[in-house]
């Protein structure tokens, strides 16, 4: 089944210069870039994004983190998109994660971990639409 997602390849991996890297290991395991564009997060952006985890300890950390840099945000389209784009990305902790997935690969840590994706095909469709709002995804 066909579907979308959202991925983001965070600063810590732009600053790498990964991103090359990154999108054409989505396309070589078949998703579809829909959108993408470039992006340096205000604040009030990444705080937004990430409200679901404005009550945990890291929050703070975390949109430090988001707004440090550009990152990339791309709307990849595919069959179980949501899952395939999980699997590519590996474990949140680069230390759990497997074998030749873009966190085990690139991530520095847990909190640095180089790429963000959507959960849930319903979390995709809201975060797809926080970024590419009146911009058309093809």
């Amino acid at each position: 089944m066909s579907q979308r997602t959202l991925s983001i390849i965070k600063p810590d991996a732009t600053k790498k210069n990964l991103i090359g890297k990154i999108v054409a290991r989505f396309e070589s395991e078949g998703l579809r870039i829909a959108a993408i564009r470039k992006a340096h997060l205000s604040r009030p952006e990444a705080e937004g994004f990430y409200a679901v985890h404005s009550e945990r300890p890291f929050f703070g950390e975390l949109v430090d983190f988001m707004t440090s840099g550009p990152c990339v945000l791309i709307v990849l389209e595919g069959d179980n998109a949501v899952l395939k784009n999980r699997e590519i990305m590996g474990a949140t902790n680069p230390a759990d994660a497997a074998d030749n997935t873009l966190r085990k690969l690139y991530a520095d840590s847990i909190g640095e971990n180089a790429v963000h994706g959507s959960d849930s095909e319903e979390n995709a469709a809201i975060e797809i639409a926080y970024f590419f709002q009146g911009i058309q995804v093809f």
